[in-house]
């Protein structure tokens, strides 16, 4: 009894030493050794230009820098008393990161399925936030996609729950959407021009619409492999009056106008060749209209352009730089960063487009 008592006291007087809280700087991270301007893509060979360059990935709590401060000395005791007594506690990194946003101030919002909660990286603040709970008695258990709503709601598919969880800026929850009318909620997207709400509903192989009050609106598509129907579709991405499904089990990414909710075509089609589908997963689309197919199955990036027309890859299995394992996600924010859910390397790889030339416009 004396010995915790001189140990509680202990702490106490170190604790006051401290007057000031040590700052975190934000930054992506990169692996030691690796020059990132030499990541290129095209890699500039044989007159090649380069549209794309890596720029680092998130992992969690090693993306923020702690600097000095002027209580370094009274921190650094307190630091070795307390590893020698509990042991240093590890940082918080992602396990399995499934999908993500960006949203106007910066902050980046990760959902992570074996982690069961969303990482907020706040860089402006220097603070990694994990958010666990999605309603106010359930946590989260299987979180897959997420999207950024009006005044500063965010929007989670968990298709454990059945639900998708509807949270403020803060991630407190509020009422939940689709609770009894899904099944096994995955991709979701939201449309500001119309305030409607899309949610693939990979269990009833369709994409459910609702409105901002969480009413069903209508239902897109049915089982099946011709055009407008689906067989177990998972992500989705709307831009510029199109929406664009991932249709997975049928290897194709199917596009519709939310104007009509008309089927407008594919963006590829089943096969092994550069360009071809196999499992894909992650769609998103830039602000010059490329579109980004996360190709799972071989473990790359294919990028084609408006039309569909097949660009280039980035990827194939592995650990480095520009490689991945079993990615899932996609998402691109308003600077045309581009960032894959690396699920297997438990991280999120970051690239920016470095933009096409004028005769890119009618490519």
């Amino acid at each position: 009894m004396i010995g915790r008592s001189l140990l509680l006291l202990a702490v106490l007087v170190l604790t006051g030493c401290a007057a000031t809280p040590e700052k975190a700087q934000f930054r992506l991270g990169l692996t030691p050794g690796v020059d990132a301007n030499n990541l290129l893509w095209p890699a500039g060979t044989a007159g090649e230009i380069p549209r794309y360059v890596f720029l680092g990935e998130l992992t969690g709590e090693n993306n923020f820098i702690k600097e000095s401060s002027k209580s370094d000395k009274a921190k650094s005791a307190i630091a070795r008393f307390l590893d020698i007594v509990i042991g240093e506690a590890p940082p918080m990194i992602m396990d399995r990161p499934q999908m993500g946003a960006t949203d106007e101030a910066g902050r980046i919002y990760v959902t992570d399925m074996g982690r069961g909660s969303v990482f907020v990286f706040d860089g402006q603040a220097g603070v990694l936030s994990t958010w666990e709970k999605a309603t106010g008695a359930a946590s989260f258990i299987s979180p897959v996609g997420i999207a950024l709503g009006p005044e500063g709601r965010v929007y989670v598919a968990d298709p454990e729950l059945a639900l998708v969880a509807q949270l403020d800026h803060e991630g407190h929850p509020l009422a939940p959407i689709g609770q009894g009318q899904l099944q096994r909620p995955t991709g979701i997207a939201y449309d500001a021009s119309d305030g409607r709400l899309y949610v693939s509903d990979t269990g009833a192989h369709d994409v459910k619409i609702f409105d901002m009050a969480g009413n069903l609106l209508s239902t897109l598509g049915t089982r099946g492999e011709g055009p407008g129907e689906f067989n177990y579709p998972t992500h989705l991405a709307v831009r510029q009056e199109h929406l664009y499904v991932t249709d997975s089990m049928n290897a194709r990414v199917q596009v519709f106008s939310t104007l009509t909710g008309h089927y407008l075509g594919p963006i590829s089609r089943r096969g092994i060749r550069f360009g071809e589908l196999v499992i894909p997963k992650g769609v998103a689309v830039d602000s010059e209209q490329n579109i980004y197919v996360v190709e799972s199955y071989h473990d790359q990036l294919l990028i084609y352009n408006r039309r569909g027309e097949f660009l280039l890859p980035i990827g194939g299995v592995g650990e480095g730089p520009g490689n991945f394992h079993l990615p899932a996600g996609i998402w691109i924010d308003s600077r045309d960063r581009v960032y894959v859910a690396d699920m297997l390397n438990s991280r999120v790889q970051v690239f920016q487009f470095l933009g096409g030339d004028e005769d890119d416009e009618n490519r």
